[in-house]
């Protein structure tokens, strides 16, 4: 049975990415309290270091956010061979871009650290922490690739059973190891828990796709292949880019408040994590489900799918932002027993409520149209207002008009539903519309020839 006549559903697939992330996120949580154990200088130096390697994953969405497209729609259309000739071709690329990550990380910890005005105190903890994590990074970029093709084969359950098992093994290598390494054990238990996740990976192509690896698959660099993905993947990786950097310029502005607003955006940032993922997995499970209706010509389905959607994910939103928010006093007393921290950050879950449903539309939204090919109109609608909103809005209302953590997460809230409501007009118009129908007509005209 083909991918197309499975007619694969939201839930089905929604609820392994939901627990995938909700896994990820939980362990971050984790080292997180395992750091501020050691001190609060540490919990801030491990949210710190966290936010730069998350920027440094950024590099991998060249490929990320194009092969997924580029499979599904591959096998909407019946394409297995030209599916199978795209995974193969990311693998390599994905080693090269995660050797250059990781070189980044290993050279350029302090500077990248300067960038965002780590505090002296915090700074040499944080440099220390990122360098461990070069490794992991590269491993991190095949893993992410190889768990995306799973993904797209509507193998989500096989996924989830790899992040199961990457993050318990780094779960119980960062208990152990922490406590007697600081916050090198936790990068130790990363590289542990990636490595034993690539190993499954390789297996899981074996078994379940039928897709071995050959040895020059980990380093050629194929270009018929990679031109769809980078066709998607480089407008959707520019996107990311651009929310990155103002995303780190709006995280500078809060390391000038002090080490005690960089613990508290430290804290609270993992609850906003959580809160987020539902709506992401929704995203996820919805740029599979598209990329596969675009490839068979199934339009219409792909524009209702994603209205009925989008009011899922703004319901979710707002009752997980909610619950979070309410909980808030409990959530930070496992972090923290400052009581500033606490107070402070219990207003920011409750600014979160705010933040989320406009996220939700930009996360489904964004999605979707990028499973459609229209992959450029959300890096050249959104670019201003990140620049403009996001970042300035983050240093004129947090550090300018001393508004504080407040003034940041208000930044965040306007930003996020600017580029919402932004990206929800482009498909309730039917702008993306060209786009599908242009990916259906050449994948069509490849299978006939």
């Amino acid at each position: 049975m083909t991918a197309s006549s499975a007619r694969p559903r939201l839930f089905p697939l929604t609820w392994p990415l939901l627990l995938e992330l909700l896994l990820g996120i939980g362990v971050g949580i984790i080292g997180t309290a395992l750091a501020a154990r050691l001190s609060d200088d540490s919990g801030a130096a491990f949210g710190l270091s966290n936010q730069v390697f998350s920027a440094l994953f950024v590099l991998f969405r060249v490929v990320g956010a194009g092969v997924s497209v580029a499979v599904t729609q591959a096998l909407g259309a019946g394409r297995r061979n030209q599916a199978d000739a795209v995974a193969r071709a990311t693998v390599g690329a994905s080693t090269w871009l995660g050797l250059g990550g990781a070189t980044v990380a290993l050279l350029a910890a302090g500077p990248l650290l300067r960038l965002v005005n780590a505090p002296p105190e915090v700074a040499p903890l944080a440099s220390t922490l990122l360098q461990a994590l070069a490794p992991a990074l590269l491993i991190d970029a095949l893993n992410a690739t190889m768990s995306s093709v799973m993904r797209a084969h509507l193998r989500s359950r096989e996924a989830l059973a790899v992040v199961v098992v990457i993050q318990v093994v780094t779960l119980v290598v960062a208990l152990l190891a922490m406590p007697h390494l600081g916050l090198v054990g936790f990068a130790l238990a990363c590289l542990c828990g990636r490595g034993m996740g690539l190993a499954l990976h390789i297996v899981l192509w074996r078994s379940r796709l039928n897709l071995r690896l050959r040895a020059t698959d980990w380093w050629r660099l194929e270009r018929a292949p990679l031109a769809t993905v980078l066709h998607i993947g480089v407008p959707g990786a520019a996107e990311n880019i651009s929310w990155r950097l103002a995303f780190m310029t709006s995280l500078a502005a809060v390391a000038q408040l002090g080490a005690l607003a960089l613990a508290t955006h430290a804290y609270t940032m993992q609850f906003l994590h959580v809160i987020l993922m539902f709506g992401l997995a929704v995203a996820f499970a919805v740029e599979i489900l598209v990329g596969h209706m675009v490839g068979a010509g199934q339009l219409h389905a792909a524009h209702k799918l994603v209205r009925k959607s989008l009011g899922l994910g703004l319901v979710v939103a707002l009752v997980v932002s909610t619950s979070f928010a309410l909980a808030g006093p409990w959530l930070l007393r496992q972090f923290t027993s400052d009581p500033a921290i606490i107070k402070l950050g219990c207003t920011l879950l409750w600014w979160t409520v705010l933040v989320e449903p406009g996220r939700v539309f930009n996360m489904v939204v964004i999605n979707a149209l990028r499973a459609t090919g229209d992959a450029r109109y959300p890096v050249i609608a959104g670019s201003a207002s990140m620049a403009i909103v996001l970042a300035g809005g983050s240093w004129f209302l947090g550090v300018h008009l001393g508004w504080g953590l407040v003034g940041v997460w208000i930044a965040y809230a306007a930003d996020e539903w600017i580029r919402g409501l932004l990206m929800w007009r482009r498909w309730a118009t039917l702008g993306w519309l060209p786009h599908a129908r242009a990916a259906h007509r050449r994948l069509r005209l490849t299978k006939a020839g």
